[in-house]
């Protein structure tokens, strides 16, 4: 009876009517860490934006900082990398350290100590910018960018380089020269615009062995509209401001002979008092034309050669009758004064009805250049998108 039950349960346990074969459950891997740097690795090229990649695993988190522990370098996962938030300083001895869950639920560490290539000072090119941070200008003030060491790989540089504005506009970078690069709307900014700048340029490549030196972020806002004409042949300055004549001022400009340049002008420069001495225009104090005027009011620059909106109250038996100044634009004090409190860097002033052209870049002269001409002077081929909201 015993062994014919034990035949029956012998018989049942090897039939069924599913599958019979029996799969072990195989070991899960364990997480693999690689990063893009080496311990011990040295000179390593400041450009480098350290990545950490798993496989059989995903990342937990990952920081690089210098040993001393004072300056960190976060990041973000997307998939399997994680990716550094910035590029490396020169000269800094650094340590990564990531972390990741395998497949199998250990955690892995990876550990490395690596130092940055070290750079001395003229191999890096420091970006100033105007406007400055919380300014208010007026709405032709161009977005300026002046480098102290030469660029030549002006279009990595201009990747980095974006300016984005509430409302949003379109507008383009213009490539000066290897030093200075200007960004301006095709039109004149809306009254009321915040702008904002970011230069993401710190340890870029510039060429030539030369890398940006930092980063800059410049937030600036976008004041009434001051637009004014200057008719040399009528004495006469129209400001109007938001669209509206707000007074017409009687003056005077150059004389023939040291005619103001025609063209569109940006205020650069606000004086309440500056000394006015023709040395610095190149005019020798033994010229009978040669001028040294102490405290002139309420002065505004307009080009680098020395053309200023300012009161002249010396010369007031000539504002609105003729022109006799060495260029600048005077009147009277009452006059000037009103002008000086309603104005602001970046707000336009074109001059009318002159023979005396005004050179390229004497100044702020952005607008003097047709929009398709501006936008090929871009490194990335002249192309202008939107600038989306900030």
């Amino acid at each position: 009876m015993t062994a014919a039950l034990f035949a029956v349960l012998l018989l049942s346990s090897c039939s069924s009517d599913g599958d019979s074969s029996f799969t072990p459950v195989a070991n899960e891997p364990a997480a693999e860490l690689q990063a893009n740097v080496t311990d011990g690795a040295t000179d390593v090229p400041v450009d480098t934006v350290v990545t950490v990649d798993v496989s059989h695993g995903a990342i937990d988190g990952a920081t690089v900082r210098d040993t001393t522990g004072d300056a960190v370098i976060e990041g973000t996962v997307e998939g399997d990398r994680w990716t550094a938030a910035e590029r490396l300083e020169p000269g800094v001895a650094y340590r990564l350290e990531a972390q990741a869950t395998g497949e199998d639920g250990e955690t892995v560490e990876l550990a490395a100590e690596f130092t940055s290539q070290a750079l001395t000072l003229d191999e890096q090119t420091y970006p100033s910018v105007v406007p400055l941070q919380g300014e208010t200008v007026g709405v032709g003030m161009p977005v300026i960018v002046m480098f102290d060491i030469p660029v030549q790989d002006k279009a990595t540089f201009e990747q980095h380089m974006t300016v984005t504005s509430d409302p949003a506009v379109e507008g383009s970078w213009n490539w000066l020269n290897d030093r200075t690069a200007h960004w301006r709307p095709k039109d004149y900014w809306p009254g009321g615009t915040s702008v904002h700048v970011d230069l993401q340029l710190n340890s870029l490549p510039a060429g030539n062995g030369i890398y940006g030196q930092q980063d800059q972020v410049i937030d600036f806002q976008v004041g009434s509209s001051v637009v004014s004409t200057v008719d040399v042949n009528a004495h006469t300055m129209t400001v109007q401001i938001d669209g509206q004549v707000a007074r017409t001022i009687p003056v005077s400009t150059g004389a023939p002979q040291w005619a103001s340049r025609e063209g569109t002008k940006l205020v650069m420069e606000k004086h309440a008092s500056i000394d006015m001495d023709a040395a610095t225009t190149g005019v020798d104090s033994a010229d009978p034309n040669y001028y040294n005027l102490k405290g002139v009011k309420w002065a505004m620059r307009l080009t680098n050669s020395g053309e200023f909106v300012h009161a002249a109250p010396w010369s007031a038996g000539s504002h609105g009758r003729a022109n006799v100044s060495h260029g600048c634009v005077g009147m009277s004090t009452e006059n000037a004064a009103w002008l000086y409190q309603n104005s602001k860097r970046g707000d336009v002033i074109t001059f009318v009805g002159s023979t005396r052209p005004l050179e390229a870049q004497n100044g702020w002269t952005d607008w003097n250049v047709d929009w398709e001409t501006w936008k090929a002077g871009s490194a990335l081929s002249g192309a202008a998108e939107p600038a989306p909201g900030a």
